[in-house]
Formats: C-alpha cells, structure tokens, sequence
C-alpha cells in the first residue's frame, strides 16, 4: 500500500454553528456509554471512540507526548499549530507573528474571537499566565523554553492581544516549540489554587481550556469522555462529532477486536505486522498509511558498564539483525534509519550508513573491549507494545550467541520514564519510539545527545561528548537552516561514531479507522488525534 503525503491545506474556515449541550464536568466517570447507533437525523447525537494508552493526567503543562495529545489538540489551543503531513505550522490562537531583533524578539498578534469554555475571553493575559505557569512547574513540556533562557519575566503583554517574548539569545527551534504550550484559563487555575500549586492537583483531573471540545468526565483506569463546545471560534460544520469518547484497552489484540466488532472507531497506530494484516483484510476497515518522523531506538546507559566501553557499544551495534527485524518481524512496514535523525527531516545525512548486523564485527569489537561483560543485562520493554518485545527477543537470541545474556523487564513508559532521572536508577538498555513533539532536529539529536539534558527520558543514554555539546548549542543558536543543517549532520556523525544507541528504523504510521469515518487528517504530530474536522458519513 502507498504511503499518502497529504500536502497542508488549511485555511481560516467559516463552518455553520450549531448548538449543543454540554456542561464541564471534572471525575467520577463509573462507566463510559456504550457506543449508540449513528444517525444522521436532525438532533441526533454522534459519538467518536478511539482507544489509546491510558492518559494519567490531563494536565497540558505537565504531561506532552503522543498519548495527551487525545486531550492536548481537542480541549485546548495554541498560538500556532501543526497541520499535514509533512506538517507545516498553520496560524491558531496568533492569527499573525513577527520576528525582530535577530530573532530575539517574537511578537504575536492574537484572534479576537477566541473564547475559554466557561465563555471568557482568551486574551494576551491568558498566554503570558500560561507560559509562566509552564516555565514555574518545571515538567516535561517545559524543558526545551528553558534551555532556550525563556523567563515569565521576558514575556510581555503589551495590549489585549499582543504577547511579546523576548529571548536573550536567537533560538532556531523557538517558532517549532510554540505549539507544544496549551493555553489554559486564569480565572480557573488561581480558583482551584492551593498554596500557591499553580492547580496542578486539579488541572490533572480537569480542564481548563479553549479548543473544540470541552471535558465532561475523566477516569484513570477507563478513558474520558469529550463533548463538542458549541463556541468553538473554528466554527463547525454541519456534519460533525458531537461526543469523542477515548476509550483504555490495554491489551493490542483486544484493541484490534474492539475495531474489528465495531465498539469503537480509531486505535492506536503502533501495531504488530499482524494485528495490521487482520485489520486490512476486515471490510468495514480502513488502514491508511502515513510516514512519520517518529524513530525506534535502543538505548544503552553509556555511564554504567559494560557500555562505558565504546567497543561495547559498537558490538552491540553490530549484533542487531536489523534487516530480519524490519522484513520479517516488522514485515517491511517500517523503513531502516541508522542515525537519531528522521529519514524525511532536513539535516539527515544520506551517506552516512550506520550499524549493520555484522556477528564477526561484534565479536571483534567485544575482544578489543577493556570492559568484560561478567553480568546479565538488562532491556526494558513496553509490554503493550508488540515491536518493543519483538526487538528484544531478536536480540537476545544473537547476543546468546556471543556469549551475553539479556533479560527481557516487561513495564510500562511511564514506568521507564520515571526511572530515567537519574544514573542509578535508569535501566542498562531500553526500547521506545522518538516522537515528533516539534518538526526540528533539536527535537531528537539535539535532545537526546546534549549531555546539559541528562536526568531526562531522552537523553537516557547519559551520553557525554563536549564536541557534540558545542555542535548542537551552535545549531539551535541560530535561525538560518542552511548553516544549522551542515551542523546537525556533522554533530550526527560524531555520535553515530560514538555509538551510544542502536537506532533502528522510521516508523509508517499506519491509522486504522472504521471506513464510515470521515474528515480524517493525519499530522505527525499528535498522530492525527485531532477530532474536531471529523464526520461520519453512513455510505461510505
């Protein structure tokens, strides 16, 4: 099946308002309706159902990757947004923005229409809060503002709808990090505020925000349950969702059989080779294939031994069959990348080959290793995730044919995430994807080979090389992409010499979605969970 690139399109649209119910509610959610039977008569509500891992917290400003992107891109705006694939930045909340000072200073002029779902006003206040409270949390989603110096107090309102930022350095990635920040409702957060917590406790069960959808009930262990907001400023078309209902099911064979039975509409796009046959073959399903910018990596603690030594790691390097993974395991659904920069991505370098699965090359390197290997070592897997365990039982099974033990730990990404804070506690190797959180290498070399980043689920390696260091500090320094590409590249080289991980392949995202589901767009970044363009349409 051809891999689709669907080219931007978007423009300011002016859609048919309707009315709807909805009242914002925060937990307590028992059990999540079953799906009722779609109908297009007039007042007849819609549900959407997909199925996703299990979002903990809802809190945008402390939880960013793929899964919160279900609640980050429907109960809540950004300045700017990512549409198509390959994505493109398109104008959201900041209908206009300029750039001064050597890229210094950034200035955005806001839309006047936008409007919080409790029915305030959005304003340029609204942004500067929002910004402050991400900055003064200090979680995930924060991390790449502070690196570039940004402060609450370098953020300025200088009208109602005019925010400025001013950065003491140019920053290349900034205007490609603007839509990671969700903006949240001030009024909100100070009322639910307690001694001075910025509402975390709260925020992580609720919502605070502007986007299509509004929050009506929420629940750890079985999904949460979204419902059209009426004054969305985007406007809605005559065919629209009325509820989205995002659904745990944890298991991806049940997740599969929900899809194929009709329980629900869109799951995950991370399947096994055979969970994606089973779903193409079904008549009522659509699987439509998407190449991403989203890499496979196994990762090794370059800080704990054996794989302080770099002929450990090159072994290692060369005892992954990564063909026979990618053909065989994978099926060829997947497409080899050997260096920590996306295939599609400026900056890759193309004649730069990489590791190859080579026995007599890692046996080599193991005798020239000064470090023994005298221990099991340890791979943790995503047990949901069919590719991570497969990776590893391949890998296990060449690495016992040089004499290397590897025992497979089962957990969750949160789990792993957790213990990736420190030296000790981050496991020996691990397996996961590296996502598209922002369309700039910065986003995968640079965070995760930039030793400044350790303590930080990225950069879990512990890799330490200061030519690497000075390499990505120059590259995010400065705007012109022609000067920060030729430094990317050489900073890849250098890693790739270094060999602190195994990178394996680019992921084709494969989206399966009941065919009567329509209006579908797929952006890398969030993996097209982004609800609001969709209808269903009964003949399709």
């Amino acid at each position: 099946m051809a891999v689709q690139h669907i080219v931007p399109q978007w423009q300011r649209r002016t859609f048919l308002k309707g009315a709807g119910l909805g009242v914002l509610a925060a937990s307590g959610l028992t059990a999540l309706q079953p799906l009722c039977p779609q109908s297009w008569a007039a007042g007849e509500r819609t549900r959407f159902v997909s199925t996703w891992n299990a979002p903990d917290i809802l809190d945008p400003h402390v939880k960013y990757d793929v899964g919160a992107a279900a609640f980050n891109l429907n109960l809540y705006d950004n300045l700017l947004r990512y549409h198509g694939n390959p994505p493109e930045i398109v104008p959201w909340l900041a209908e206009t923005h300029e750039i001064t000072d050597d890229g210094r200073k950034w200035i955005f002029h806001l839309r006047r229409d936008a409007t919080f779902h409790d029915g305030s006003a959005l304003t340029a206040e609204a942004v500067s809060f929002s910004f402050a409270r991400l900055l003064t949390l200090g979680k995930g989603p924060s991390a790449i503002f502070k690196r570039m110096g940004l402060t609450p107090e370098t953020i300025r309102v200088l009208d109602p709808y005019t925010i400025e930022f001013q950065l003491a350095q140019p920053f290349g990635p900034f205007r490609m990090a603007i839509p990671i920040v969700s903006i949240v409702n001030p009024a909100l957060i100070k009322a639910h505020e307690q001694n001075g917590d910025w509402a975390e406790p709260w925020l992580a069960q609720n919502e605070a925000g502007s986007g299509a959808y509004r929050l009506v009930k929420f629940d750890q262990a079985t999904g949460f349950l979204m419902e059209r907001f009426p004054e969305f400023w985007g406007g809605w078309r005559e065919k629209h969702i009325d509820e989205v209902e995002i659904r745990v099911i944890r298991e991806q064979s049940s997740r599969t059989l929900a899809l194929m039975k009709g329980d629900v509409h869109m799951i995950e796009t991370l399947l096994g080779a055979d969970q994606l046959e089973k779903l193409e073959k079904h008549p009522r399903i659509k699987v439509i294939p998407y190449e991403s910018m989203r890499f496979f990596v196994i990762r090794m603690h370059n800080q704990r031994p054996p794989f302080t030594d770099i002929n450990v790691r090159k072994a290692f390097s060369y005892a992954f069959n990564y063909k026979s993974f990618i053909e065989d395991l994978m099926k060829g659904r997947v497409v080899r990348n050997p260096v920590p920069i996306p295939r599609p991505l400026w900056s890759y370098p193309t004649d730069l080959p990489g590791y190859e699965y080579d026995l007599d090359k890692a046996k080599a390197y193991l005798a020239k290793a000064t470090v023994k290997i005298n221990r099991p070592i340890e791979v943790h897997v995503q047990a949901p995730l069919e590719p991570t365990v497969q990776a590893a039982l391949l890998f296990q099974s060449d690495l016992a044919k040089l004499g290397i033990e590897l025992k497979i730990v089962k957990s969750m990404f949160p789990t792993i995430v957790a213990s990736t804070k420190t030296v000790e506690s981050t496991p020996d190797m691990w397996i996961h994807w590296i996502s598209t959180y922002f369309v700039d290498p910065e986003n995968w070399i640079g965070e995760m080979y930039d030793s400044a980043n350790g303590g930080t689920w990225k950069a879990s390696s512990w890799y330490k090389n200061p030519q690497v260091d000075a390499l990505l500090g120059r590259a995010r320094s400065i705007l012109e992409q022609e000067e920060r590409t030729k430094l990317y590249a050489e900073a890849c080289r250098l890693v790739v010499e270094d060999a602190p991980d195994l990178w394996v392949y680019n992921t084709i995202e494969y989206v399966p979605l009941a065919k009567n589901v329509q209006g579908f767009q797929f952006s890398l970044v969030g993996s097209g969970q982004e609800f609001w363009p969709l209808y269903f349409d009964p003949r399709a």
